[in-house]
């Protein structure tokens, strides 16, 4: 097994993205092909935040061009805000091996995972910032910054100016008795958010209510255009299926997504060794390595030993190197999908559920993280249980066509009307507003909360 070490196209100094630089290698879709999908109201509430904004300038940071919802975000919602007259830009920053293995131990302990934030992983952290912020990592005056993730929070420290607003946005599953249950690792974090104006969560019961400082909910998103995402033929998904030798005749389950150790992988094996004792059918796992994630190069090796005597189990390790190709794939393998499965254990958010849904699939996820905005038993979506309980509920959607249509259907008309890029870059450009205009002061709101979404208690959520 090979990892690729073949990144996107980046300028030296990590960026991106930048009309500024001449340096706008990728594109989206007219504002008008997008109000065909939402309608022109969203798209009215969207021209009048950005028409405020218009000639802002915006940086977004972030550890990865390669692999991740983060990323995957920025590659359509760059573009889009530039057309919208806000002059965004797109940056990664760059660390070597130590530093990676440190942020991602880091962001395992927010999760919940056992360990202790040892000192040499602080000094290794604020080492590896530091330097990069001592080579002019910033080269412009900018009016706005969003950071993404523990990876870069830090950075804050070292570069925010008093005239600018920096955000720092979570996606990840942290709760705060991870923080609680680790002193350190809660001093530390909490220091890192002192020099922000505002942070970004996904949803409510993410949010760290002892930090001092404004937050905004804020759910992520999907370019229902990109090719991620897009209608494809039968014959590009076919030919996607023939090159890794699937049998596009016999059902197909699939899941995909980082190899990463709280995606559940190991749930949905079991699972589907249970339902392919009654029935036909194939599983694909899918997914790709990516260089913020020492961990996946493991994970992935694991996966590969304990499903080798499975004929039936495709593992596929799919290549980084051509963005559009690769996600050319991935839709092609959900679009060829009976049913898609997402039982984390930790998630973020989850934007292969996102996908899913807007493909009209069927999707059995866990009940976790924020996982329940997207899921409904029996509506949207079910609810991963036991693999025995779980296979009944795969034969049951394998069984009855018309039902797992149905519930195609729905998933895919709350992602329409929750989940897409127009309306949640309204979202940030307001959040973006507020602070600027200081209609919203970390001084005066410390305490504040503004959610973009509908607030609820997840274990209290009924269907309608």
């Amino acid at each position: 097994m090979k990892k690729s070490t073949v990144t996107p196209p980046l300028l030296p100094d990590g960026t991106v993205y930048s009309q500024r630089k001449h340096f706008a290698p990728f594109i989206v879709p007219p504002l008008e092909a997008y109000a065909s999908i939402l309608g022109e109201e969203k798209i009215k509430r969207l021209q009048r935040i950005s028409n405020r904004l218009k000639g802002l300038k915006l940086l977004e940071l972030n550890s990865s061009a390669q692999g991740g919802g983060v990323a995957e975000m920025l590659y359509s919602s760059i573009p889009f805000l530039n057309s919208l007259g806000i002059e965004a830009e797109w940056k990664v920053i760059r660390g070597n091996e130590e530093y990676y293995e440190c942020t991602k131990a880091m962001h395992n302990l927010l999760q919940g995972k056992k360990g202790t934030f040892t000192s040499e992983m602080k000094q290794c952290y604020l080492e590896n910032l530091r330097d990069l912020a001592g080579s002019k990592f910033i080269d412009n005056k900018l009016d706005a910054v969003i950071v993404h993730d523990p990876q870069p929070m830090g950075l804050a420290s070292y570069l925010k100016q008093p005239e600018e607003v920096w955000l720092w946005r979570c996606h990840i599953d942290v709760e705060e008795e991870s923080l609680a249950a680790n002193p350190g690792l809660w001093e530390f974090m909490t220091g890192r958010t002192e020099p922000y104006d505002a942070a970004i969560f996904s949803a409510a019961h993410y949010i760290v209510s002892r930090w001092p400082l404004p937050k905004f909910i804020i759910p992520p998103f999907i370019d229902p255009l990109s090719e991620k995402n897009r209608e494809l033929s039968r014959t590009e998904i076919n030919e996607v299926l023939e090159k890794y030798q699937i049998d596009p005749e016999v059902p197909i389950i699939t899941q995909i997504g980082r190899f990463d150790p709280w995606k559940g992988i190991d749930r949905t094996v079991s699972t589907f060794r249970l339902v392919r004792n009654e029935r036909k059918c194939q599983l694909v796992l899918a997914g790709g390595l990516a260089v913020d994630d020492p961990e996946g190069e493991q994970i992935l090796a694991t996966i590969y030993e304990e499903t080798k005597h499975d004929d039936d189990i495709y593992v596929l390790n799919l290549q980084m190197e051509d963005r559009l190709k690769n996600w050319k794939e991935v839709n092609a393998l959900q679009r060829a999908a009976s049913v898609i499965m997402q039982p984390s254990t930790k998630e973020g958010f989850g934007l292969t559920i996102t996908e899913a849904l807007w493909k009209e699939k069927p999707v059995i996820a866990a009940d976790a993280g924020a996982i329940p905005l997207q899921i409904r038993e029996d509506d949207t979506g079910y609810f991963y249980e036991t693999p025995n309980l779980t296979a009944q509920k795969v034969l049951h959607l394998l069984k009855n066509h018309e039902a797992a249509r149905e519930i195609g259907k729905k998933g895919k008309r709350y992602v329409k009307g929750h989940f897409l890029l127009p309306d949640r870059i309204a979202d940030y450009l307001l959040a973006i507003d507020m602070l600027v205009s200081g209609m919203v002061n970390r001084e005066l709101h410390t305490d504040c909360i503004i959610s973009f979404h509908p607030w609820f208690k997840l274990s209290k959520r009924r269907t309608q």
